[in-house]
Order: C-alpha cells, then sequence, then structure tokens
C-alpha cells in the first residue's frame, strides 16, 4: 500500500467515528519526516481514543502497524506515526494552540473532499 492509500484509509476510519474538522496536508515537499500529516480533532477524550483505536485496529487487520504512538492517554493530543502518514488527533483547544496547519504552511492541503460521507 503506498502513502496515499495509507491516508486515505485513515481519513475514512477518522471519518466513521465523527471526527470533526479532518485536513490532509501533503508535506512530502517540504520535509523527508512523511508524506502526510493527517489532523483532526474529537469532542471528546473518549472519542479521541475512539478515533485512534478505530484506526489502529483496521490498519492492523491488514497487517500495519504503526512505528510510534504518543499521547494515547491523554486528552489533548494523539500521535500516531505510520511512517509516511502521521496521525494527529487533537481536542479543540490543543489543535487551536498548536496550530500545525499554520505551522506547516508550506504544505500543500490535500482535498479530501471525495473521501468523507456526506452528511
Amino acid at each position: 500500500m503506498n502513502s496515499k492509500e495509507l491516508m486515505e484509509k485513515i481519513v475514512k476510519y477518522m471519518d466513521s467515528k465523527k471526527a470533526v474538522d479532518i485536513k490532509v496536508l501533503d508535506i512530502s515537499t517540504v520535509t523527508t519526516m512523511a508524506d502526510y500529516f493527517v489532523i483532526c480533532q474529537g469532542g471528546s477524550a473518549p472519542q479521541m481514543k475512539a478515533i485512534s483505536e478505530e484506526i489502529e485496529e483496521k490498519l492492523a487487520e491488514q497487517g500495519i502497524d504503526p512505528i510510534g504512538r504518543e499521547g494515547m492517554n491523554t486528552s489533548y493530543w494523539i500521535l500516531m506515526d505510520y511512517s509516511e502518514v502521521i496521525v494527529h488527533i487533537f481536542n479543540n483547544e490543543s489543535r487551536a494552540f498548536y496550530s500545525i496547519e499554520n505551522l506547516w504552511g508550506d504544505a500543500q492541503e490535500v482535498d479530501i473532499s471525495a473521501i468523507l460521507t456526506e452528511e
């Protein structure tokens, strides 16, 4: 599976758990760290945990495990590192505070509207 396919799966799994304001940044042209940041927020700590568990469980079923995880027991920021795709799950306050989208302002935002389910 290439990094674009992985990113799309992660977006779908976030969406299935009603993640809020999902954004994808293509960081491949500004760093060698990864190809994509997938960013979202959850309305509560339980929702953030549910989003991260959905991603991890669905990808594990396909033989894909994160190389690192941070913040699984916090209620403000969960980070999951899938090498080419790095997942950020924030609560509302932390997302505004860390402002990843602005920090990585040179990265191109990916149009994911075709991936998301319509409400």
